[in-house]
């Protein structure tokens, strides 16, 4: 699939799952704190995590959402696992991902906050964010909008983190399993696994049908969580 159905299947699959991973009722000791500040930056980094299994594709969008930086990176990574919709497209990965990301958070700071820039990039690129045909002006706008998100929460809790970026990452292999080239679920195992509802990636079932779907998905979903937010203030208050 194209990268701002990703983006934005990351984005609402985040808004939707949030009150369920801060609800001890329904996940116990699971459960993650949240506020408005966590929750606005956790559907940031799952729209970017939901980037985040293409970067085993040189030519891909995220490829150029850095300039050269992030086209040697998805030159690697493809290298690494075998070239696109190979092992960064698995279960496994997903999950090593959500624990590398929350590993960071826990240790080491400012490698989370590294995480969190090339995370924020990502999602943007994958929204269309940049100036069509020039990738240093692109490269230069993500990455100063990037940096004023990582100095803005730099000090909100990261309990989420984990969840956030693996989850992302599930989104997105979901997302390239309804195409009919399918995802290794299990690597390192072979198998692919597919269930072709889309015919093509970038096609107009895409275009005209997933992604309008989604971006109202991230509306509502969006204005849901605010109205709920205000609603339960103005309860507390007179109670």
């Amino acid at each position: 699939m194209m990268g701002r159905t990703h983006a934005l299947s990351g984005a609402v699959a985040w808004l939707a799952v949030a009150p369920v991973a801060q609800s001890r009722d329904l996940v116990g000791a699971w459960a993650v704190p949240m506020g408005p500040a966590e929750l606005a930056t956790g559907v940031v980094v799952c729209a970017g995590a939901a980037m985040l299994p293409d970067v085993d594709h040189p030519r891909g969008t995220i490829a150029n959402t850095f300039g050269v930086l992030t086209r040697w990176l998805c030159k690697a990574v493809g290298s690494v696992f075998g070239g696109h919709r190979n092992g960064t497209h698995s279960v496994l990965v997903a999950v090593g991902a959500g624990y590398g990301a929350q590993w960071l958070a826990d240790h080491q700071i400012w490698g989370w906050w590294a995480a969190l820039f090339l995370l924020v990039g990502l999602g943007l690129r994958g929204l269309g964010v940049g100036v069509e045909g020039n990738d240093v002006s692109t490269g230069v706008l993500n990455a100063g909008i990037a940096a004023i998100v990582v100095f803005w929460a730099h000090d909100v809790d990261t309990s989420w983190v984990g969840y956030a970026v693996a989850f992302g990452c599930l989104v997105h292999i979901a997302g390239d399993c309804l195409t009919p080239q399918g995802c290794p679920l299990l690597w390192p195992a072979p198998w692919r696994f597919g269930f072709p509802l889309v015919p093509r990636t970038d096609g107009k079932v895409e275009r005209w049908i997933v992604t309008p779907l989604l971006t109202l998905g991230v509306a509502v979903l969006a204005v849901r969580g605010v109205l709920g937010e205000e609603l339960a203030l103005w309860l507390n208050q007179h109670a």
